[in-house]
Formats: structure tokens, sequence, C-alpha cells
């Protein structure tokens, strides 16, 4: 007869003690990693035959607090790159004196060609939020304070930027044009596409959508109406992702496959999402997601 031994309480407290300590390490990353910004650089072939390549700086969900002098400094810097434009797709604030904050972080890039669109927290404070709120799919439109959105808006258009919340317009570099159209925040319902409905510049050297959420109702019209490229925020990537397994939510109704990075969608748009840089401050943990600013490098097609 084969006798079986149980586990001796030593082994099954150093199993324990490991188990704690791993999540003692994970935890302790969690909370380091929101600071930990990084740049990452796509290259993309949209341009009609024949184009100059041009380079586009890609902010997202910055979620800016005056504390953050870290951030500032780290998103004044990407002025160095030398973009041809800046696209800024929301969520730039995250309190009422987050204004004068977001202008000092924008920096020299407030002197390139840039255009952008708000999202929620633009228009309203985040909430304290517990994580099992955080994971519902999609979590629940929670509102805080107003927030000062038309001094953001006031602040980036004296400075040349073009709001395109509902709207488009054309940006011309080095003799190329860009064609541009935003929907406003889709999350809020702010979103009006009938404003920019309509086939996009077929003579354009690219058509590039703008949405803070890459939500699929949104999608499908710009895929519908042309445009080569969406750009598009407020996933976080995800915020917490679980390796070999990806982001748990979306926070919208796109699927986790395409939370974060560059993706197509039919069969002739790409769409990128950015993980963003900032972090509803009540909940300031990333895992697996390091926040991002994006240097998409716009090539000809063959």
């Amino acid at each position: 007869m084969t006798a079986h031994r149980r586990p001796s309480l030593g082994r099954a407290a150093a199993v324990t003690g490991a188990a704690v300590g791993a999540s003692a390490v994970a935890g302790g990353w969690a909370l380091l990693e929101p600071h930990l910004f990084t740049l990452r650089r796509v290259e993309l072939s949209v341009l009609r035959p024949g184009s100059w390549p041009m380079r586009i700086l890609h902010l997202s969900d910055l979620h800016l607090l005056p504390r953050q002098q870290r951030k500032q400094r780290w998103v004044a810097g990407l002025a160095d790159l030398r973009p041809d434009v800046v696209v800024n797709t929301g969520d730039t604030l995250s309190g009422p004196r987050s204004v004068p904050t977001a202008i000092k972080a924008f920096g020299q890039l407030l002197d390139t060609p840039g255009v952008f669109v708000f999202g929620n927290n633009d228009y309203f404070a985040p909430v304290p939020k517990s994580p099992h709120v955080y994971l519902q799919r999609p979590a629940p439109v929670r509102r805080g304070q107003a927030l000062p959105w038309q001094d953001l808006r006031a602040a980036q258009t004296e400075r040349g930027w073009l709001d395109l919340d509902n709207a488009q317009a054309t940006v011309t570099v080095r003799g190329q044009r860009l064609a541009f159209a935003g929907v406003d925040d889709p999350f809020t319902g702010k979103d009006r596409y009938h404003a920019i409905a309509g086939p996009a510049d077929p003579t354009a050297a690219v058509r590039i959508g703008l949405s803070h959420v890459p939500e699929p109702r949104v999608l499908d019209r710009f895929a519908e109406d042309g445009y080569d490229l969406v750009l598009a925020g407020h996933t976080h990537g995800g915020q917490v992702r679980i390796p070999g397994i990806g982001a748990v939510v979306t926070n919208c109704g796109i699927d986790r496959s395409r939370v974060r990075g560059l993706s197509r969608w039919g069969s002739s748009m790409w769409l990128h999402v950015s993980a963003g840089l900032g972090g509803n401050p009540y909940l300031p943990v990333r895992f697996c997601c390091r926040p991002e600013a994006t240097l998409i490098t716009l090539l000809p097609r063959d």
C-alpha cells in the first residue's frame, strides 16, 4: 500500500509567502508604471503615391493635474521630435485648474499645426471609482464637476490648433493637403456624425478621422465615407493587461484586440488607438500597459 503524504506546513507557508510576495511586487509595479512614459513609433503607408512622408504626433488622455510636473516636462519635450502635425484626441483635463497645466505641457508643440477633439473628462472631472466598477463592460457613465473646456478650447485655437468636434478642416504641410474630420465625445453622446457626413476629399494626400472614443458605430461611418485612418484614445490601452491575454476591458464597444495600437477596420481603413498618458487620478494604476504618445510616420502607398 502506498502512503500519501500531506504537504508540510513549512512548504505550504513557503508557497503562500511566495504568492503574497509576487502580489506585492505586481501591486508595486502597477503603481510605478503610470509614471513610465514611453514614445511609440509607427509607420503606415496611407499617403497618395508620390507624396512626401510626414509625421503625426498622436496625444491622448493626458488627464493632467497641476501636481504632475514630470508629465508636463515629458510632453513638452516631445517638441524636439519636430512633428508635422499634432493630433490631440481628448481627455486632456482632470481638474478645474488643469488648463494652465495643459498649455504648459503642450509648450512649443503649440507652434506646430494641430487638431483636436474633446473627451468626456474635458467636460466633467473624473470621480472616485472602485476597481470592480472599472471592470464592468463598459463602465457606467458618472459625471463629476463641470470643467473649463471652453478655456481649453480657446487656449488651443488661439495658437492655431483646429477644433474638430463635429467639424472638418484641411491642414497643408509642405504643400500637401491633409483632410481631417472629427466628432465630439461619443462617450457622453455629443457626437454628431451627420455634421461631417459625406465622402472624404479624394484629392487630399490623406484623409484622417478623429474620435475620442473608438466606438464601432462611429468607425463604421468613417470607413463608409472613405477615410484612410482614424485616431482615437479613451481606452487607456485597457490600463490593466494580463500577459498572454491582453486587456481585460475596453470601456467602450470596441473588441479587446483593438484596444491599443494599430489595426485594420474594414477593408481599407486603419485605426490607431492610443493607450494615453494618464488616467483617472482615483485609480492611478497600470499593469503591462505603459502610458504613451505615438509618432506616426505616414508614407506613400505603393
